[in-house]
């Protein structure tokens, strides 16, 4: 057990910005943790609760103590899990969680932006995660809900600066945004991180990262292995090989490499490919093969 802690430190730490929360770069995503209901993805249990919970022991066990959720995951049923496994949380474990859209009874993710909308979703994480207040909590941008679309945020940044003000929040981060969409929201509250789709196919965000990181703001790439449709490349199979590593580790060490800032969270329902994801942490990439996977991007535009 001290060893794999001891590789995940391999991969280094940040502390997000302005706050004294300082985290493992290596983390998890608590999406996967949902079941499927025919074409409802993200919905409902898992198939087995226990599994979930025993998922997220052994990643806190390991030495993860940063976790991505929302409320809308299950919905609800996912922060249920996570309360369930780990309440009383380690003084050391960030819960970074989402608002802006909930689910419609046919599965579907609906933008929920009104004052409404956010002040209950931010009560029921506060409920099913069992706090008094939120480590963080990310707008998701909802003007396309499979990647940034421009459109104002400065009223639901307003309103959950409001709840900062009150207590129930203790940072703002950002979802599914663009850089107008990041500066507009800085305008009204500091910005601690953003989370948006990025991995060695989908570079959409390359100069964003690179500028979030001379500021000192959090990266946190979702879908880091492609998400629904899982990253296949030959080129990314042939460093695999020659690191003897499995390509969904170079993947994530790949990010790792790529920029200081980058906090990774992929999600798991299952122990043996938790640990698998955690050994990336000691993967290094000779910097004369990263020539060939940054040419995956180029390869295989964002879709």
């Amino acid at each position: 057990m001290t060893e794999t802690i001891g590789q995940i430190s391999l991969s280094g730490s940040f502390t997000l910005p302005g706050t004294s929360m300082t985290v493992n770069r290596m983390g998890y995503g608590a999406m996967q943790l949902a079941g499927r209901d025919g074409n409802k993805l993200v919905w409902g249990p898992p198939k087995d609760v226990e599994a979930a919970v025993a998922v997220l022991r052994e990643a806190v066990a390991r030495g993860v103590n940063h976790i991505d959720t929302a409320d809308f995951y299950g919905p609800h049923l996912t922060n249920q899990i996570i309360r369930k496994a780990l309440s009383p949380y380690p003084d050391d474990l960030v819960i970074v969680t989402k608002v802006s859209a909930r689910r419609g009874t046919d599965g579907s993710w609906i933008p929920a932006f009104s004052r409404e909308d956010l002040t209950v979703a931010v009560h029921e994480n506060l409920r099913n995660l069992g706090l008094d207040a939120l480590d963080v909590v990310n707008l998701r941008g909802m003007f396309n809900i499979h990647e940034p679309a421009e459109g104002s945020i400065e009223a639901p940044v307003t309103v959950l600066a409001e709840l900062q003000q009150k207590g129930l929040i203790r940072h703002i981060g950002l979802s599914n945004v663009t850089a107008a969409q990041i500066a507009e929201a800085q305008r009204i509250a500091p910005i601690v991180c953003v989370q948006n789709q990025y991995n060695l196919a989908h570079r959409a965000d390359d100069d964003l990262i690179d500028d979030l990181a001379r500021d000192g703001v959090a990266y946190v790439p979702f879908f880091p292995l492609g998400g629904f449709s899982p990253l296949q490349s030959a080129a990314l199979s042939d460093v695999a090989a020659l690191l003897e590593a499995k390509p969904m580790q170079v993947a994530l060490a790949w990010l790792l490499q790529r920029s200081p800032n980058i906090l990774l969270i992929p999600g798991t329902s299952s122990i043996a490919h938790l640990h698998e994801n955690l050994k990336a942490a000691t993967l290094q990439i000779p910097d004369g093969v990263l020539a060939d996977l940054n040419a995956i991007g180029r390869r295989q535009p964002s879709q």
